[in-house]
């Protein structure tokens, strides 16, 4: 995916704004500046534990802005649907989608409807845009600029949820553990963050290739290391559990209720409090630092005291998961 993005629509669409490739683009109306995202829903099966692909489309969106560091306010939603798709099962995503984008207090404001023959597509694929209100403060913390060795990396909670009961909900595997979908909408959590710290460097939402791709494309773009701890990383005993069984690392699962952030020792310090006191960020933590040595790579400093680089992910072991 990286190489397609580079190599075939960089190539021919590449601009100012286009190749920071950063969540959502921020551009100027008038004397405003927006964040404006847009993304395409695809994930088999359409209902999972923890959300439907009603609820993703909205999270997903909604996320992508407030990690710009812009307050989501407009969506749009566009469905192409599959010729026999259950009008029943239509209506819970419908309701799901918009029951999520009221709480979280994003408007719907255009879409399109499509129906294609049967076979054509895989029983339903959702495309929404998001408009997103940027504050002036916010403006560069999509860029990762002014990041400095030593500088903390958080998460506000476990990883890996989503991606392991996506599998599970697909596979229909008997695991005795229930691995619920974190999917939610971030902008709350992150709006309290950001408006109690001015000092937030960098924010990305691990979710296709997870953590690892995240931190990777970081470390690139700052041209120094990355260092993370497998023992602070959270992951709960179901995950575990699944990933251990099935090969898995969760370091690359997907995410669709996380936020990757960027600050200094003792900001950081700070915004892990602010974290866990919302009811998404209750099992926050810092999970890495970041550092001088290898310069552009991501180093797991492992339970037994040795160090492996993680790399970006090369395949796509969870195909259809967002």
């Amino acid at each position: 995916m990286h190489d397609l993005i580079k190599n075939l629509f960089i190539k021919h669409f590449g601009n100012r704004i286009l190749n920071e490739q950063s969540d959502a683009a921020i551009v100027h109306a008038g004397s405003d500046q927006i964040a404006f995202t847009t993304d395409s829903f695809v994930i088999d099966p359409i209902f999972f534990p923890g959300g439907d692909i009603g609820k993703l489309a909205v999270c997903g969106t909604v996320n992508d802005l407030a990690v710009s560091g812009a307050y989501p306010r407009f969506i749009s939603v566009s469905f192409i649907i599959e010729e026999g798709f259950p009008l029943k099962d239509l209506e819970l995503i419908v309701k799901s989608l918009a029951d999520e984008a009221r709480k979280a207090k994003v408007i719907i404001v255009t879409g399109d409807t499509k129906v294609v023959n049967k076979g054509k597509c895989d029983k339903l694929f959702i495309n929404t845009a998001g408009i997103g209100m940027l504050r002036e403060k916010n403006r560069l913390i999509s860029q990762a600029r002014n990041i400095k060795a030593g500088d903390l990396i958080l998460i506000n909670g476990t990883i890996g949820d989503h991606g392991m009961a996506v599998m599970n909900a697909r596979e229909s595997f008997n695991f005795k553990a229930q691995v619920v979908s974190d999917c939610a909408s971030l902008h709350m959590l992150i709006c309290k963050v950001l408006d109690h710290s001015s000092l937030v460097k960098f924010m990305r939402d691990p979710t296709r290739g997870g953590v690892a791709t995240v931190l990777n494309e970081l470390a690139g773009k700052i041209n120094l290391g990355i260092e993370i701890d497998e023992s602070d990383l959270p992951i709960s005993n179901g995950v575990k559990a699944m990933c251990e069984i099935l090969g898995y690392d969760p370091l690359y699962i997907a995410n669709e209720g996380k936020v990757l952030m960027v600050a200094g020792k003792k900001e950081g310090m700070h915004i892990l409090d602010i974290m866990k006191k919302d009811k998404l960020g209750k099992q926050s933590a810092v999970i890495g630092r970041i550092v001088r040595d290898h310069p552009g790579k991501v180093a797991l400093r492992t339970v037994t005291g040795g160090k492996r680089i993680i790399d970006s992910l090369a395949g796509d072991p969870l195909p259809r998961i967002c």
